[in-house]
Protein backbone atom coordinates (compact mmCIF):
# COMPACT_ATOMS: atom_id res chain seq x y z
CA UNK A 1 0.00 0.00 0.00
CA UNK A 2 1.09 3.46 -1.37
CA UNK A 3 -0.82 6.72 0.46
CA UNK A 4 -0.33 10.40 -0.02
CA UNK A 5 -1.19 12.10 3.09
CA UNK A 6 -2.19 15.86 2.75
CA UNK A 7 -0.31 16.34 -0.03
CA UNK A 8 0.49 19.88 -1.48
CA UNK A 9 2.59 21.35 -3.91
CA UNK A 10 3.30 24.81 -4.89
CA UNK A 11 5.52 25.90 -8.30
CA UNK A 12 5.99 29.65 -7.57
CA UNK A 13 2.21 31.17 -6.69
CA UNK A 14 0.47 28.47 -8.34
CA UNK A 15 -0.81 25.35 -6.22
CA UNK A 16 0.05 22.25 -8.49
CA UNK A 17 -1.63 19.99 -5.64
CA UNK A 18 -4.05 20.70 -2.81
CA UNK A 19 -4.40 18.94 0.23
CA UNK A 20 -4.59 15.78 -1.84
CA UNK A 21 -5.17 12.32 0.03
CA UNK A 22 -5.75 9.07 -1.97
CA UNK A 23 -4.81 5.51 -0.64
CA UNK A 24 -3.65 3.12 -3.56
CA UNK A 25 -3.51 -0.37 -2.53
CA UNK A 26 -2.42 -3.57 -3.13
CA UNK A 27 -4.59 -5.95 -6.22
CA UNK A 28 -5.58 -2.58 -8.03
CA UNK A 29 -3.82 -0.85 -11.52
CA UNK A 30 -4.94 2.84 -11.17
CA UNK A 31 -4.86 4.94 -13.87
CA UNK A 32 -3.62 8.35 -13.12
CA UNK A 33 -5.46 10.81 -15.39
CA UNK A 34 -5.83 14.94 -15.91
CA UNK A 35 -5.32 17.52 -18.23
CA UNK A 36 -1.23 18.33 -19.89
CA UNK A 37 0.07 19.90 -17.32
CA UNK A 38 -2.39 18.92 -14.54
CA UNK A 39 1.03 17.44 -12.54
CA UNK A 40 0.84 13.67 -14.00
CA UNK A 41 3.79 13.04 -14.09
CA UNK A 42 4.84 15.07 -10.94
CA UNK A 43 2.60 13.25 -8.45
CA UNK A 44 3.95 10.04 -9.50
CA UNK A 45 7.92 11.91 -8.81
CA UNK A 46 6.48 12.48 -5.48
CA UNK A 47 4.75 9.43 -4.70
CA UNK A 48 7.92 7.65 -5.63
CA UNK A 49 10.10 10.13 -3.61
CA UNK A 50 12.28 12.01 -6.33
CA UNK A 51 10.86 15.17 -5.82
CA UNK A 52 9.61 16.65 -2.16
CA UNK A 53 6.13 18.38 -1.98
CA UNK A 54 5.64 21.21 -0.24
CA UNK A 55 4.02 19.67 2.54
CA UNK A 56 2.46 16.77 3.61
CA UNK A 57 4.11 13.16 3.31
CA UNK A 58 4.01 10.11 1.49
CA UNK A 59 3.73 6.50 3.31
CA UNK A 60 4.13 2.79 2.46
CA UNK A 61 3.55 -0.28 3.94
CA UNK A 62 6.70 -1.45 5.77
CA UNK A 63 9.01 -3.96 3.79
CA UNK A 64 7.78 -3.01 0.51
CA UNK A 65 9.53 -2.61 -2.36
CA UNK A 66 8.76 0.47 -4.85
CA UNK A 67 10.08 0.40 -8.88
CA UNK A 68 9.67 2.79 -11.35
CA UNK A 69 10.08 3.26 -14.49
CA UNK A 70 12.75 5.32 -15.51
CA UNK A 71 12.81 8.04 -18.22
CA UNK A 72 16.46 8.62 -18.85
CA UNK A 73 16.97 6.63 -21.95
CA UNK A 74 20.87 6.91 -21.80
CA UNK A 75 21.29 6.17 -18.33
CA UNK A 76 22.59 2.43 -18.89
CA UNK A 77 24.24 2.70 -22.26
CA UNK A 78 27.46 1.08 -20.66
CA UNK A 79 25.70 -1.71 -19.33
CA UNK A 80 24.42 -5.40 -20.42
CA UNK A 81 20.95 -5.71 -21.71
CA UNK A 82 20.36 -8.24 -19.20
CA UNK A 83 22.01 -7.01 -16.22
CA UNK A 84 20.56 -4.05 -16.60
CA UNK A 85 17.34 -5.55 -16.13
CA UNK A 86 17.77 -7.76 -13.35
CA UNK A 87 19.14 -4.71 -11.33
CA UNK A 88 15.73 -3.78 -11.38
CA UNK A 89 16.20 -5.50 -7.87
CA UNK A 90 19.15 -3.93 -6.33
CA UNK A 91 19.06 -6.15 -3.05
CA UNK A 92 18.98 -9.24 -5.47
CA UNK A 93 21.89 -7.77 -8.02
CA UNK A 94 23.98 -7.14 -4.46
CA UNK A 95 23.23 -10.88 -3.52
CA UNK A 96 24.16 -12.16 -6.32
CA UNK A 97 27.43 -10.25 -6.94
CA UNK A 98 28.53 -10.83 -3.67
CA UNK A 99 28.19 -14.59 -3.87
CA UNK A 100 29.86 -14.83 -7.06
CA UNK A 101 32.82 -13.18 -5.42
CA UNK A 102 32.92 -14.94 -2.48
CA UNK A 103 32.85 -18.43 -4.34
CA UNK A 104 35.67 -16.64 -6.32
CA UNK A 105 38.22 -16.78 -3.27
CA UNK A 106 41.04 -19.02 -3.77
CA UNK A 107 41.36 -18.79 0.35
CA UNK A 108 37.83 -19.47 1.13
CA UNK A 109 37.68 -19.04 4.49
CA UNK A 110 34.94 -20.37 7.29
CA UNK A 111 33.64 -17.03 7.60
CA UNK A 112 33.41 -17.13 3.95
CA UNK A 113 31.26 -20.19 4.02
CA UNK A 114 28.48 -18.79 6.86
CA UNK A 115 28.33 -15.48 4.99
CA UNK A 116 27.49 -17.50 1.94
CA UNK A 117 24.89 -19.68 3.63
CA UNK A 118 23.08 -16.68 4.32
CA UNK A 119 23.57 -15.41 1.13
CA UNK A 120 22.01 -18.30 -0.19
CA UNK A 121 18.79 -18.46 2.00
CA UNK A 122 18.38 -14.74 1.05
CA UNK A 123 18.36 -15.55 -2.28
CA UNK A 124 16.23 -18.34 -2.70
CA UNK A 125 13.37 -16.28 -0.64
CA UNK A 126 13.46 -13.88 -3.46
CA UNK A 127 13.82 -16.15 -6.32
CA UNK A 128 16.86 -16.16 -7.34
CA UNK A 129 17.68 -19.02 -9.07
CA UNK A 130 14.63 -17.54 -11.45
CA UNK A 131 16.04 -14.56 -11.74
CA UNK A 132 17.99 -14.47 -14.83
CA UNK A 133 15.07 -16.37 -16.47
CA UNK A 134 12.91 -14.14 -15.33
CA UNK A 135 15.10 -11.16 -16.93
CA UNK A 136 15.61 -13.04 -20.33
CA UNK A 137 11.60 -13.77 -20.70
CA UNK A 138 10.50 -9.97 -19.99
CA UNK A 139 12.99 -8.75 -22.85
CA UNK A 140 11.55 -11.61 -24.73
CA UNK A 141 7.92 -11.14 -24.28
CA UNK A 142 8.48 -6.80 -24.71
CA UNK A 143 10.51 -7.96 -28.36
CA UNK A 144 14.03 -8.06 -27.45
CA UNK A 145 15.31 -11.10 -28.92
CA UNK A 146 18.00 -13.51 -26.69
CA UNK A 147 20.71 -12.33 -29.06
CA UNK A 148 20.63 -9.13 -27.77
CA UNK A 149 20.58 -10.18 -23.95
CA UNK A 150 24.25 -9.51 -23.62
CA UNK A 151 24.59 -6.49 -25.86
CA UNK A 152 25.14 -2.45 -24.22
CA UNK A 153 22.22 -1.18 -24.00
CA UNK A 154 23.93 2.27 -25.94
CA UNK A 155 23.66 -0.49 -28.72
CA UNK A 156 19.95 -0.82 -29.26
CA UNK A 157 17.33 1.50 -30.97
CA UNK A 158 15.66 4.18 -28.79
CA UNK A 159 12.67 1.68 -28.68
CA UNK A 160 14.52 -0.92 -27.73
CA UNK A 161 15.78 0.64 -25.18
CA UNK A 162 12.85 1.84 -23.64
CA UNK A 163 11.62 -1.78 -23.64
CA UNK A 164 15.08 -2.65 -21.28
CA UNK A 165 13.87 0.25 -18.96
CA UNK A 166 10.01 -1.31 -18.73
CA UNK A 167 11.52 -5.06 -18.21
CA UNK A 168 14.03 -3.55 -15.53
CA UNK A 169 10.69 -1.89 -13.53
CA UNK A 170 8.90 -5.11 -13.85
CA UNK A 171 11.66 -7.21 -12.91
CA UNK A 172 11.27 -9.10 -9.47
CA UNK A 173 8.04 -8.84 -8.69
CA UNK A 174 7.53 -5.16 -7.12
CA UNK A 175 4.84 -4.47 -4.65
CA UNK A 176 4.50 -0.96 -5.69
CA UNK A 177 4.84 -0.45 -9.27
CA UNK A 178 5.06 3.03 -10.69
CA UNK A 179 4.42 3.69 -14.72
CA UNK A 180 5.18 6.90 -16.29
CA UNK A 181 3.51 6.49 -20.28
CA UNK A 182 4.59 2.94 -20.46
CA UNK A 183 3.23 2.14 -24.25
CA UNK A 184 5.35 4.85 -25.40
CA UNK A 185 7.66 3.77 -28.22
CA UNK A 186 5.74 0.11 -27.93
CA UNK A 187 4.49 -1.79 -30.75
CA UNK A 188 1.01 -2.86 -30.66
CA UNK A 189 2.46 -6.55 -29.86
CA UNK A 190 4.66 -5.00 -27.35
CA UNK A 191 1.68 -3.36 -25.45
CA UNK A 192 -0.56 -6.32 -25.97
CA UNK A 193 2.07 -8.25 -23.54
CA UNK A 194 2.70 -5.49 -21.40
CA UNK A 195 -1.43 -5.28 -20.87
CA UNK A 196 -1.55 -9.19 -20.40
CA UNK A 197 1.11 -8.62 -17.58
CA UNK A 198 -0.48 -6.39 -15.77
CA UNK A 199 -3.81 -7.59 -15.78
CA UNK A 200 -2.30 -10.76 -14.28
CA UNK A 201 0.23 -8.66 -11.67
CA UNK A 202 -1.35 -9.28 -8.38
CA UNK A 203 0.30 -6.22 -6.39
CA UNK A 204 -0.16 -2.34 -6.74
CA UNK A 205 0.08 -0.43 -10.06
CA UNK A 206 0.14 3.52 -10.29
CA UNK A 207 0.27 4.23 -14.58
CA UNK A 208 -0.37 7.57 -16.17
CA UNK A 209 -0.95 6.74 -19.59
CA UNK A 210 -2.51 8.52 -22.91
CA UNK A 211 -3.98 5.31 -24.70
CA UNK A 212 -7.66 4.92 -23.33
CA UNK A 213 -7.29 1.00 -24.67
CA UNK A 214 -4.84 -0.22 -22.23
CA UNK A 215 -6.17 2.32 -19.53
CA UNK A 216 -9.40 0.02 -20.53
CA UNK A 217 -8.29 -3.13 -20.60
CA UNK A 218 -5.58 -3.07 -17.37
CA UNK A 219 -6.87 -0.78 -14.80
CA UNK A 220 -9.55 -1.55 -11.89
CA UNK A 221 -9.77 1.99 -11.02
CA UNK A 222 -9.05 5.76 -11.95
CA UNK A 223 -7.35 8.62 -10.66
CA UNK A 224 -8.44 12.39 -12.18
CA UNK A 225 -6.33 15.03 -11.60
CA UNK A 226 -8.32 18.32 -11.93
CA UNK A 227 -7.71 21.76 -10.32
CA UNK A 228 -4.91 20.26 -8.04
CA UNK A 229 -7.48 17.46 -6.38
CA UNK A 230 -7.32 13.95 -7.29
CA UNK A 231 -11.17 12.53 -7.42
CA UNK A 232 -10.78 8.30 -7.18
CA UNK A 233 -13.09 6.45 -9.27
CA UNK A 234 -13.86 2.56 -9.57
CA UNK A 235 -13.76 1.07 -12.78
CA UNK A 236 -11.73 1.87 -15.98
CA UNK A 237 -11.42 4.96 -17.91
CA UNK A 238 -14.34 4.28 -19.75
CA UNK A 239 -16.38 3.69 -16.22
CA UNK A 240 -14.75 6.80 -15.41
CA UNK A 241 -15.64 8.66 -18.46
CA UNK A 242 -19.48 7.66 -17.83
CA UNK A 243 -19.69 8.49 -14.47
CA UNK A 244 -17.98 12.01 -14.31
CA UNK A 245 -20.57 12.99 -17.10
CA UNK A 246 -23.26 11.57 -15.57
CA UNK A 247 -22.27 12.75 -12.15
CA UNK A 248 -22.10 16.47 -14.05
CA UNK A 249 -25.67 15.99 -15.40
CA UNK A 250 -27.03 15.16 -12.16
CA UNK A 251 -25.66 18.37 -11.03
CA UNK A 252 -26.89 19.93 -13.70
CA UNK A 253 -30.33 18.71 -13.27
CA UNK A 254 -30.29 19.07 -9.60
CA UNK A 255 -29.11 23.01 -9.94
CA UNK A 256 -32.08 23.34 -12.40
CA UNK A 257 -34.56 21.89 -10.02
CA UNK A 258 -33.39 24.45 -7.50
CA UNK A 259 -33.25 27.23 -9.30
CA UNK A 260 -37.24 26.26 -10.18
CA UNK A 261 -38.16 26.30 -6.67
CA UNK A 262 -35.75 29.47 -5.82
CA UNK A 263 -37.92 31.40 -8.83
CA UNK A 264 -41.17 29.73 -7.39
CA UNK A 265 -40.15 31.38 -4.02
CA UNK A 266 -39.40 34.63 -4.88
CA UNK A 267 -42.38 35.26 -6.95
CA UNK A 268 -44.50 34.42 -4.01
CA UNK A 269 -42.57 36.32 -1.64
CA UNK A 270 -42.63 39.51 -4.55
CA UNK A 271 -46.12 39.13 -5.11
CA UNK A 272 -47.51 38.69 -1.04
CA UNK A 273 -44.75 40.43 1.05
CA UNK A 274 -46.77 43.22 1.39
CA UNK A 275 -50.24 41.17 2.30
CA UNK A 276 -50.39 41.46 5.87
CA UNK A 277 -52.80 37.77 5.59
CA UNK A 278 -49.65 35.96 3.23
CA UNK A 279 -46.95 37.45 5.52
CA UNK A 280 -46.12 34.87 7.29
CA UNK A 281 -46.15 32.58 4.75
CA UNK A 282 -44.20 35.02 2.63
CA UNK A 283 -41.25 35.15 5.64
CA UNK A 284 -41.50 31.21 6.05
CA UNK A 285 -40.49 31.28 2.14
CA UNK A 286 -37.72 33.62 2.76
CA UNK A 287 -36.39 31.27 5.04
CA UNK A 288 -36.41 28.57 2.53
CA UNK A 289 -34.96 30.83 -0.07
CA UNK A 290 -31.78 31.64 2.02
CA UNK A 291 -31.01 27.33 2.86
CA UNK A 292 -31.34 26.57 -1.15
CA UNK A 293 -27.36 26.67 -2.23
CA UNK A 294 -26.94 26.02 -5.80
CA UNK A 295 -24.18 23.24 -6.32
CA UNK A 296 -20.67 24.73 -7.41
CA UNK A 297 -19.63 23.55 -10.69
CA UNK A 298 -16.36 23.87 -11.61
CA UNK A 299 -15.53 23.42 -15.34
CA UNK A 300 -12.40 21.03 -16.05
CA UNK A 301 -9.26 22.30 -16.95
CA UNK A 302 -9.47 19.37 -20.13
CA UNK A 303 -9.61 20.89 -23.52
CA UNK A 304 -10.31 19.29 -26.61
CA UNK A 305 -9.98 20.40 -29.52
CA UNK A 306 -11.81 20.58 -33.19
CA UNK A 307 -10.62 18.34 -36.00
CA UNK A 308 -12.55 17.74 -38.62
CA UNK A 309 -10.62 16.64 -41.99
CA UNK A 310 -13.15 17.87 -44.92
CA UNK A 311 -11.68 16.78 -48.61
CA UNK A 312 -12.59 19.63 -51.02
CA UNK A 313 -13.04 17.23 -54.12
CA UNK A 314 -14.57 13.62 -53.88
CA UNK A 315 -12.30 11.05 -54.92
CA UNK A 316 -12.71 8.51 -57.52
CA UNK A 317 -12.41 4.68 -58.32
CA UNK A 318 -8.67 4.96 -58.44
CA UNK A 319 -6.62 5.37 -55.51
CA UNK A 320 -3.31 3.80 -55.51
CA UNK A 321 -1.72 1.11 -57.30
CA UNK A 322 1.55 -0.28 -55.63
CA UNK A 323 3.49 -2.94 -57.65
CA UNK A 324 6.29 -4.50 -56.51
CA UNK A 325 8.03 -1.74 -54.34
CA UNK A 326 11.86 -3.00 -52.57
CA UNK A 327 13.49 -0.90 -50.26
CA UNK A 328 16.98 -1.65 -48.51
CA UNK A 329 17.80 0.56 -45.55
CA UNK A 330 21.13 0.78 -43.91
CA UNK A 331 21.96 -2.86 -45.71
CA UNK A 332 18.61 -4.36 -44.77
CA UNK A 333 15.71 -5.11 -46.94
CA UNK A 334 12.75 -3.22 -45.26
CA UNK A 335 10.30 -3.38 -48.12
CA UNK A 336 10.54 -6.53 -50.33
CA UNK A 337 8.15 -7.15 -53.14
CA UNK A 338 5.35 -5.24 -51.74
CA UNK A 339 1.84 -4.98 -54.23
CA UNK A 340 -1.76 -3.70 -53.18
CA UNK A 341 -4.06 -1.25 -54.41
CA UNK A 342 -5.92 0.66 -52.44
CA UNK A 343 -10.11 1.46 -52.95
CA UNK A 344 -11.92 4.49 -52.80
CA UNK A 345 -13.61 2.71 -49.02
CA UNK A 346 -9.84 2.12 -47.50
CA UNK A 347 -8.98 3.27 -44.02
CA UNK A 348 -5.69 0.91 -43.90
CA UNK A 349 -3.75 0.59 -40.80
CA UNK A 350 -0.19 -0.16 -41.11
CA UNK A 351 0.42 -2.43 -37.98
CA UNK A 352 3.61 -5.12 -36.98
CA UNK A 353 6.56 -4.45 -35.17
CA UNK A 354 8.85 -2.83 -37.92
CA UNK A 355 8.09 0.49 -37.55
CA UNK A 356 11.13 1.84 -40.18
CA UNK A 357 9.52 -0.40 -43.10
CA UNK A 358 6.38 1.67 -42.30
CA UNK A 359 7.80 5.06 -42.47
CA UNK A 360 9.99 3.98 -45.38
CA UNK A 361 6.76 2.76 -47.21
CA UNK A 362 5.10 6.18 -46.63
CA UNK A 363 8.23 8.13 -47.31
CA UNK A 364 8.17 6.28 -50.46
CA UNK A 365 4.52 7.24 -51.85
CA UNK A 366 4.82 10.59 -50.29
CA UNK A 367 7.54 11.45 -53.05
CA UNK A 368 10.25 12.00 -50.00
CA UNK A 369 12.71 9.28 -51.16
CA UNK A 370 12.88 6.99 -54.05
CA UNK A 371 12.41 2.82 -54.28
CA UNK A 372 15.42 0.92 -55.33
CA UNK A 373 12.65 -0.95 -57.38
CA UNK A 374 9.17 -1.57 -58.68
CA UNK A 375 6.44 1.64 -58.91
CA UNK A 376 3.25 3.18 -57.24
CA UNK A 377 0.65 5.35 -59.33
CA UNK A 378 -2.01 7.96 -57.76
CA UNK A 379 -5.20 8.12 -58.97
CA UNK A 380 -5.35 11.41 -60.92
CA UNK A 381 -8.51 12.50 -58.65
CA UNK A 382 -6.35 11.97 -54.92
CA UNK A 383 -4.64 14.75 -53.36
CA UNK A 384 -2.52 13.71 -50.28
CA UNK A 385 -1.95 15.30 -46.46
CA UNK A 386 1.18 13.75 -45.13
CA UNK A 387 1.63 13.48 -41.08
CA UNK A 388 5.53 12.44 -40.86
CA UNK A 389 7.08 10.57 -37.80
CA UNK A 390 9.51 13.42 -37.62
CA UNK A 391 8.28 16.33 -38.51
CA UNK A 392 10.95 18.64 -37.00
CA UNK A 393 12.00 20.38 -40.34
CA UNK A 394 8.60 21.91 -40.74
CA UNK A 395 9.08 24.07 -37.87
CA UNK A 396 12.72 25.79 -38.37
CA UNK A 397 11.51 28.68 -40.24
CA UNK A 398 11.29 32.27 -38.30
CA UNK A 399 7.64 32.05 -38.31
CA UNK A 400 4.74 32.54 -36.06
CA UNK A 401 2.11 29.99 -35.61
CA UNK A 402 -0.83 32.00 -38.01
CA UNK A 403 2.20 32.68 -40.60
CA UNK A 404 3.42 29.41 -40.79
CA UNK A 405 -0.16 27.98 -41.43
CA UNK A 406 -0.87 30.72 -44.22
CA UNK A 407 1.27 29.37 -45.86
CA UNK A 408 -0.32 26.16 -46.95
CA UNK A 409 -3.54 27.74 -47.11
CA UNK A 410 -5.74 27.98 -50.01
CA UNK A 411 -6.87 31.25 -48.92
CA UNK A 412 -4.76 33.39 -47.62
CA UNK A 413 -7.22 35.77 -45.59
CA UNK A 414 -5.55 35.61 -41.94
CA UNK A 415 -9.14 35.42 -40.63
CA UNK A 416 -9.58 32.31 -42.14
CA UNK A 417 -6.09 30.92 -40.92
CA UNK A 418 -7.04 31.52 -37.62
CA UNK A 419 -10.55 29.98 -37.69
CA UNK A 420 -8.39 26.35 -37.82
CA UNK A 421 -5.90 27.99 -35.36
CA UNK A 422 -8.55 28.61 -33.08
CA UNK A 423 -10.20 25.01 -33.52
CA UNK A 424 -6.77 23.14 -32.37
CA UNK A 425 -6.36 25.93 -29.06
CA UNK A 426 -4.45 28.40 -30.49
CA UNK A 427 -6.70 31.30 -29.93
CA UNK A 428 -6.18 34.74 -30.23
CA UNK A 429 -2.69 35.72 -28.91
CA UNK A 430 -1.19 31.87 -29.32
CA UNK A 431 -1.43 32.58 -32.73
CA UNK A 432 1.57 34.95 -32.75
CA UNK A 433 3.78 32.55 -30.86
CA UNK A 434 6.84 31.60 -32.71
CA UNK A 435 7.21 27.93 -34.49
CA UNK A 436 10.43 27.35 -33.09
CA UNK A 437 9.36 27.52 -29.51
CA UNK A 438 6.35 25.15 -29.19
CA UNK A 439 6.12 21.86 -27.50
CA UNK A 440 5.69 18.19 -29.01
CA UNK A 441 1.81 18.54 -28.39
CA UNK A 442 1.32 21.85 -29.98
CA UNK A 443 3.38 21.54 -33.12
CA UNK A 444 1.38 17.75 -33.87
CA UNK A 445 -1.73 20.01 -33.48
CA UNK A 446 -0.08 22.19 -35.55
CA UNK A 447 0.65 19.93 -38.52
CA UNK A 448 -3.12 18.49 -38.05
CA UNK A 449 -4.15 22.00 -38.81
CA UNK A 450 -2.10 21.58 -41.73
CA UNK A 451 -3.71 18.69 -42.75
CA UNK A 452 -7.06 20.02 -42.52
CA UNK A 453 -6.39 23.05 -44.14
CA UNK A 454 -5.39 21.07 -47.24
CA UNK A 455 -8.47 19.83 -48.51
CA UNK A 456 -7.28 16.55 -49.12
CA UNK A 457 -8.84 13.05 -49.66
CA UNK A 458 -6.10 10.90 -48.80
CA UNK A 459 -4.94 11.26 -45.21
CA UNK A 460 -1.38 9.68 -44.59
CA UNK A 461 -0.78 9.44 -40.66
CA UNK A 462 2.59 8.19 -39.57
CA UNK A 463 2.35 7.87 -35.06
CA UNK A 464 0.28 11.05 -34.80
CA UNK A 465 -0.40 10.71 -31.11
CA UNK A 466 2.70 10.86 -30.23
CA UNK A 467 2.77 13.91 -27.90
CA UNK A 468 -1.01 14.19 -27.91
CA UNK A 469 -2.53 14.61 -24.73
CA UNK A 470 -5.88 12.12 -23.86
CA UNK A 471 -7.90 14.77 -24.92
CA UNK A 472 -6.61 15.44 -28.42
CA UNK A 473 -6.03 11.66 -29.06
CA UNK A 474 -9.96 11.22 -29.03
CA UNK A 475 -10.58 14.28 -31.03
CA UNK A 476 -8.48 13.23 -33.75
CA UNK A 477 -9.61 9.48 -33.44
CA UNK A 478 -13.48 11.09 -33.88
CA UNK A 479 -11.30 13.19 -36.68
CA UNK A 480 -10.41 10.10 -38.36
CA UNK A 481 -13.63 8.04 -38.00
CA UNK A 482 -16.03 10.87 -39.60
CA UNK A 483 -13.49 11.38 -42.67
CA UNK A 484 -15.16 10.09 -45.85
CA UNK A 485 -11.53 10.22 -47.90
CA UNK A 486 -9.07 7.32 -47.74
CA UNK A 487 -6.54 7.12 -45.10
CA UNK A 488 -3.29 4.88 -44.89
CA UNK A 489 -1.74 5.03 -41.17
CA UNK A 490 0.24 3.55 -38.48
CA UNK A 491 -0.34 4.09 -34.70
CA UNK A 492 0.64 2.43 -31.66
CA UNK A 493 -3.16 3.78 -30.07
CA UNK A 494 -5.37 0.36 -30.33
CA UNK A 495 -8.06 2.15 -29.92
CA UNK A 496 -7.75 4.61 -33.01
CA UNK A 497 -6.63 1.32 -35.34
CA UNK A 498 -9.73 -0.55 -34.03
CA UNK A 499 -12.04 2.13 -34.58
CA UNK A 500 -10.52 3.58 -37.83
CA UNK A 501 -9.40 0.58 -39.99
CA UNK A 502 -11.63 -1.80 -42.03
CA UNK A 503 -8.21 -3.26 -43.49
CA UNK A 504 -5.03 -4.21 -41.83
CA UNK A 505 -1.69 -4.36 -43.83
CA UNK A 506 1.23 -6.12 -41.22
CA UNK A 507 4.41 -5.63 -41.96
CA UNK A 508 6.54 -9.31 -41.80
CA UNK A 509 10.22 -9.69 -42.81
CA UNK A 510 9.82 -6.80 -44.94
CA UNK A 511 6.86 -8.67 -46.53
CA UNK A 512 2.67 -7.83 -46.10
CA UNK A 513 -0.13 -9.74 -45.16
CA UNK A 514 -3.18 -7.60 -46.14
CA UNK A 515 -6.53 -8.20 -44.91
CA UNK A 516 -10.24 -6.36 -45.18
CA UNK A 517 -11.36 -7.05 -41.30
CA UNK A 518 -10.72 -4.96 -38.21
CA UNK A 519 -7.71 -5.04 -35.60
CA UNK A 520 -9.25 -6.90 -33.08
CA UNK A 521 -10.85 -9.52 -35.78
CA UNK A 522 -7.36 -9.45 -37.37
CA UNK A 523 -5.71 -10.12 -34.42
CA UNK A 524 -7.88 -13.00 -33.37
CA UNK A 525 -7.30 -14.45 -37.09
CA UNK A 526 -5.16 -17.62 -38.19
CA UNK A 527 -2.55 -15.78 -39.77
CA UNK A 528 -2.52 -14.18 -36.28
CA UNK A 529 -1.94 -17.02 -34.49
CA UNK A 530 0.22 -18.92 -37.04
CA UNK A 531 2.56 -16.06 -36.87
CA UNK A 532 2.85 -16.45 -32.65
CA UNK A 533 3.77 -20.38 -33.47
CA UNK A 534 6.37 -19.31 -35.91
CA UNK A 535 7.72 -16.66 -33.37
CA UNK A 536 6.72 -19.15 -30.23
CA UNK A 537 8.81 -21.86 -31.88
CA UNK A 538 11.83 -19.41 -33.28
CA UNK A 539 12.01 -18.58 -29.50
CA UNK A 540 12.05 -22.09 -28.41
CA UNK A 541 14.92 -23.27 -30.81
CA UNK A 542 17.22 -19.80 -29.89
CA UNK A 543 16.96 -21.12 -26.07
CA UNK A 544 18.00 -24.88 -27.08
Amino acid sequence: MIAANNISLRVGKKALFEDVNIKFTEGNCYGLIGANGAGKSTFLKILSGRLDSTSGSVTITPGQRLSVLEQDHFKYDDEIVRDTVMKGNPRLFEIMQEKDAIYAKEDFTDEDGIRASELEEEFANMNGWEAESDAESLLNGLGIETDLHFSRVGDLSGSQKVKVLLARALFGNPDILLLDEPTNHLDLDAIGWLEEFLINFENTVIVVSHDRYFLNKVCTHIADIDYGKIQLYSGNYDFWYESSQLMIRQMKEANRKKEEKIKELQEFIQKFSANASKAKQATSRKRALEKIELDTMRPSSRKYPYIDFRPDREIGNEVLQVTDLCKTVNGVKVIDHVSFILNREDKVAFVGGDELAKTTLFQILMGEIEPDSGSYKWGVTTTQAYFPKDSSAEFEQDLNISEWLQQYSPIKDITYVRQFLGRMLFPGEDGVKNIRVLSGGEKVRCMLSKMMISGANVLVFDEPTNHLDMESITALNNGMIKYPGVILFASRDHQIVETTANRIIEFVNGSIIDKITTYDEYLASDEMARKRQVYTTDNVDDED
